[in-house]
């Protein structure tokens, strides 16, 4: 998708130029301007690009929905969140009355979390956002907007699987505590 478009940064507007984005993903990888504008309001690298996807979810809402129904698109989606999985674990997952939300950019699933509820306490497992949109805030969208559909739910737990510290780090952001190989976090 390309085109010209002019970008408003810190009050000012600027001529800025799509040039490209992933047509397998279908996410757009890259804003271009003029490189002095970036380096004037001091926009380089990771922070130009975290900076271009949230401008971007303004124009392309990213959104968090229960997914009742799979559609062939998210069948392909879902094998690259959870490519140990197969399409018949999830719809099985769904048919057992227990939930799969997942973030949606543009028409594709970013990431998901399956959810059994047990009165006002919410099991989560399997929580993953895909490698290439990972630390621009889909993960805690996707566990903010999820607590926000469920308002029912006043506790929220996830087994911890692995030592893994990005994990940690994500789990601490979103509020969340680890107390014997568990992570847990109390509606507030």
């Amino acid at each position: 998708m390309e085109g010209c478009q002019r970008l408003k940064l810190l009050n000012k507007t600027y001529p800025a130029v799509y040039i490209s984005y992933d047509s397998s993903e279908n996410i757009f990888d890259l804003l271009l301007f003029k490189k002095s504008y970036a380096t004037m309001l001091g926009l380089s690298g990771k922070l130009f690009q975290s900076f271009f996807l949230c401008y971007l979810c303004l124009i392309m809402k990213l959104t968090i929905e229960k997914l009742d129904q799979l559609t062939a698109q998210d069948e392909i989606d879902l094998a690259k969140i959870w490519p140990q999985q197969q399409p018949a674990d999830w719809q099985r997952w769904m048919n057992e009355q227990r939930m799969i939300f997942a973030a949606r950019f543009n028409a594709r699933l970013l990431g998901a979390v399956k959810v059994s509820v047990v009165e006002t306490q919410a099991e989560l497992s399997d929580l993953c956002v895909r490698e290439v949109t990972r630390r621009r805030g889909v993960g805690l969208y996707l566990l903010e907007d999820l607590q926000a559909q469920l308002p029912a739910i006043t506790a929220l737990s996830m087994q911890a699987e692995s030592n893994d510290p990005v994990l940690a780090a994500f789990m601490q952001a979103c509020g969340f505590t680890l107390h014997n190989g568990n992570w847990h976090k109390l509606k507030a």
